[in-house]
């Protein structure tokens, strides 16, 4: 990869055309409570979204599959693990955010119906998500200013409770960490708005040639492959010397993390996609982050 750069997106403020068209992508009945500005690597919104969970909810109620029903009732072993645990990981696209990154960045580039249809093959596990990345990037292949500018104008939207979950466990001196099949460069605004440090991103990286143009994505990062998670919490837990870890997400890669030496517990977030094959693995199912801080001390 000689002559490649990894580059990261400047501290910019949203124009208020931008605003304008984050707003036209908030679902009907949506309220955007907070709307920061002059954040780094563009920014990330909380957004209180309830129309959305209810929806998901009732999409559950009518398929009437037991399997993913059994598990929205947490064992009193699940409740003690994320009590007890070291550290929360989080899947970012469609758990700390309501959007997937890289469909976004794919439909500011005009790509997005190709982009979101390898995503969603890659969340439900049905191929290698090293080959569902390449594809996507391939068919995007984002310059660093398409970056900059999709972020710019198409900020992160926090899902509603992240920002009350994230104090609780910072009140309880539980870490946490963003573990993600996205790229650094759009889930730094997201931890920069929850107060999580950059050390504690584990992503991949968008690499770009000296005109800034695309050139690939770092390999060597390990959610760029699956299984990724899964090695990425082990690391976690063998340089921080935890006990007990919690991943939670939507998607079968976010499933993949409990391996033996992984997480400890898998809970499944289905407040913004239902993904059944991987609700029905999971150790526990939430539509709303206020279930979990209930459960907390």
């Amino acid at each position: 990869m000689a002559g490649l750069t990894s580059v990261r997106a400047g501290a910019r403020s949203l124009p208020s055309s931008a605003r304008q068209s984050s707003a036209a992508r908030t679902p009907p009945g949506s309220r955007v409570a907070v709307r920061f500005s002059s954040r780094p690597f563009g920014s990330a919104r909380l957004c209180e979204s309830r129309p959305l969970l209810a929806a998901a909810a009732l999409e559950v109620s009518k398929d009437g599959s037991s399997a993913v029903l059994a598990n929205t009732q947490p064992s009193k072993g699940a409740i003690e693990t994320l009590r007890n645990a070291d550290a929360i990981c989080f899947d970012v696209d469609s758990t700390v955010i309501l959007d997937e990154g890289i469909d976004e960045l794919a439909d500011f580039c005009g790509a997005g119906k190709a982009v979101a249809e390898w995503t969603a093959k890659a969340m439900t596990g049905t191929v290698p998500f090293e080959e569902a990345l390449a594809a996507r990037l391939s068919l995007i292949k984002p310059s660093l200013s398409q970056v900059e500018e999709c972020l710019n104008k198409r900020p992160p939207r926090i899902s509603p409770g992240m920002a009350d979950l994230i104090k609780k466990l910072k009140a309880n001196n539980t870490n946490v960490f963003l573990v993600s099949g996205g790229f650094r460069q759009m889930i730094k605004p997201v931890a920069f708005e929850l107060g999580i440090p950059p050390e504690n991103i584990i992503a991949n990286q968008l690499l770009f040639g000296t005109s800034e143009e695309y050139a690939g994505f770092d390999p060597t990062e390990p959610t760029s492959r699956s299984g990724g998670k899964a090695k990425a919490v082990q690391q976690i837990k063998k340089d921080h010397g935890y006990k007990t870890v919690v991943m939670i997400g939507d998607g079968a890669t976010d499933l993949e993390a409990r391996q033996p030496g992984g997480a400890d517990l898998f809970i499944c977030y289905a407040g913004v996609q239902m993904r059944e094959p991987v609700a029905a693995e999971a150790d526990w199912v939430v539509f709303d982050f206020q279930e979990l801080i209930t459960k907390l001390p």
